[in-house]
Parts: C-alpha cells; structure tokens; sequence
C-alpha cells in the first residue's frame, strides 16, 4: 500500500522529471531559433488555412490556423488560448462502463481528459495519473465528478516503475476493483537535424512512452479480471513514420507491437489489449513540441485539413474499453488519422 509519505516522493520526483522535459525542449528551442536567424526568420502559416477543413461531426470544430502559442513542457491545457473540446455534449452514455473502474495515465488533459470524461459518462470511476500539471489534473477531477463518477488524482512519473506499482495499489486501495487501464502519458520532442537527437532526449522519450506502458501494465494485469481491457495510445507516427519525430515514431511502433504481444498472451486471461492510433489531435502535447508558427499548421497533409478534438478521439477509448461493444477485438490497432492523402 503506498503511504501518503510514497506519494510525496512520487510527486516530487515528477517535478524533476519535468524539469528533465524542459532542459531537452529548450535545447531543441535554441537550435531552431539559430537556424532561423541564418535563414531570415520563420515563414508564416500561409498554406492550408486557406482550404475548407472536413465537418462531418455533430458539431464544428476548428479549422486552421490554430492559435501561435509555445509552451514550457509539459505543457498546461489551461493556458491554450483554443481550449480543446472534450465535452462531447451530443455522446449520450449508455452504462457501456458501469461500476468500472479505470487509470488514465497522462488523465490530466488531452485525449486522456477526453477519455475520463466519456468514462464516467458511461459510469466508471477514474483514476487519472499525471506528471506535475496539478491545475489541469484538477479541472479533469471536477468533470469526471460532474458527471457523477469518483475521481482520484495522482502524480508520478510512469517511467518509475515503483510508482506504477503504487499507483495500482491507491486504486485497488480507494475503489477495490481494476478494470480498466489506459495506457496514454506520452513525451514527444521534435529534432530537425538526426545530429540533435541526443542520447537524454532519446531515452526519456523511450522511458516514458515503452518503459511507462510496460510497467503500468505489469503492475495491473495482476489485478484484472477476465473481461477487463487494457486500451494504449498509439499513434499515426508508429504506422507511417515521422521525419522530425524519429524517437517518438520508433516508441509508438513498439507500442503497436506490445499491444499486439500482449493481447496474444492475455487471451488465456481473458484480458483485451488493443491502441488508438490518433492522427494530429489539438492538445497541450503539441505546442509544448513544435513552435507557435509551426503551430498554426501542424496537421501537414491530413486530407481533414485541421486537428481532430479529444471528444473526437475518446469515443474509440469507450469501444475498445467496453465488453458489450469490443468482446471479439483484441490485438488491434484502429488509427483515426483524419484520412489518408494517397500519396
């Protein structure tokens, strides 16, 4: 059982590994800002701001371009001047989730605050697990408590596996139960030049998004009953590649395999593995990567031409979560990239 004193060191930890995130961020910042003088400062978001983005959803969303904002890593979801949606005001829940019990890793904002939201919409209980973002990890408490669900909020760093270990043992401490594990906390730094990707920025990016996913699902697998799932973000990068994201392609790839390992050894289990593999989504991730004019057009070529919205992204969370939708589905990957360009 980890004390309140384990829980202390683990948050304190977080802020060192948060600190970790913003000496590799900056290095990279101070490269790209070096680069730009020799070349006459960064063009503008001209190109694809001018072309009509796909609405075929139950209501808009927003089109390019997005807001030029930089933040310091991890990033807080508060300070976004276009506050991601996730509310999902025309998801109606059904109980697909009722009574269970989820961890939300990386639960504080983003798609993982998408996904706790639609969770307690369908009648789980969340335990959302965050690094240091301690504003945004309570505005997600207060959603998941809107829609009548418990919530409990824990910082650490995934990367640690003695904290995954407490991690699970708060859960089973608070609700007696584990159902559910969302394996999505993630780090991703851009490099233009293969030269700046040093050996600091290489590992974190592998101890948090292999090493997280790996020791959060040892230390829950032991407590999931058969029936129970276990959902990872993966993401278009680990099926199509990335010329400025090698690390953080190479770790969505091995996400990909993991999942399809691992669900192969749970079958006896009873236990599903599956991963959403999200295209560009419009979360705090992404201007604590790129800068504020890369920003503006960071959806590339996606034929949508604009980011999804994490109310976009969690309803595929539900399904691959839920017994009644998913039961025969395991080993998958289900990308929602926003198309394929053909080319």
């Amino acid at each position: 059982m980890a004390s309140t004193a384990d829980l202390e060191r683990f948050a304190k930890a977080a802020e060192k590994t948060a600190a970790v995130h913003r000496e590799i961020q900056a290095n990279i910042d101070a490269k790209e800002k070096s680069a730009a003088k020799k070349n006459g400062g960064e063009s503008g978001a001209k190109e694809g701001a001018k072309e009509k983005a796909m609405q075929a959803g139950a209501r808009d969303y927003p089109e390019l371009p997005m807001p030029k904002q930089h933040f310091k890593k991890p990033g807080i979801e508060a300070d976004l001047e276009l506050a991601p949606m996730v509310d999902a005001p025309h998801y109606l829940g059904s109980e697909k989730l009722k009574d269970k019990v989820a961890i939300i890793t990386g639960g504080d904002s983003g798609i993982g605050r998408g996904v706790a939201v639609l969770y307690a919409r369908e009648g789980a209980d969340v335990v959302i697990v965050y690094l240091n973002e301690h504003e945004d990890a309570r505005e997600t408490q207060r959603l998941v408590e809107k829609e009548g669900r418990r919530c409990l909020a824990i910082a650490g760093d995934v990367s640690d596996p003695e904290f995954c270990r407490a991690v699970v043992a708060r859960t089973l401490e608070e609700f007696g139960r584990l159902d559910v594990l969302v394996n999505n906390a993630a780090f991703q730094e851009h490099v233009q030049d293969f030269e700046d990707l040093t050996e600091q920025h290489f590992d974190r990016t592998l101890k948090t998004n292999l090493y997280g996913y790996f020791h959060m699902a040892k230390a829950s697998v032991p407590h999931l009953k058969p029936g129970s799932a276990i959902v990872m973000t993966g993401s278009v990068t680990g099926l199509m590649g990335n010329a400025q994201l090698l690390d953080y392609s190479m770790t969505k790839g091995g996400i990909h395999a993991f999942v399809r390992s691992l669900a192969t050894h749970l079958v006896p289990k009873g236990i599903r593995v599956n991963a959403v593999a999200p295209g560009p989504v419009w979360t705090p991730l992404n201007p604590a990567d790129r800068s504020a004019e890369a920003l503006t057009k960071f959806v590339g070529s996606v034929p949508t031409k604009r980011p999804a919205q994490p109310e976009e992204i969690a309803p595929a969370f539900v399904f691959l979560a839920a017994p009644s939708c998913s039961s025969y589905i395991t080993g998958e990957v289900l990308p929602i990239i926003g198309g394929y360009s053909g080319g």
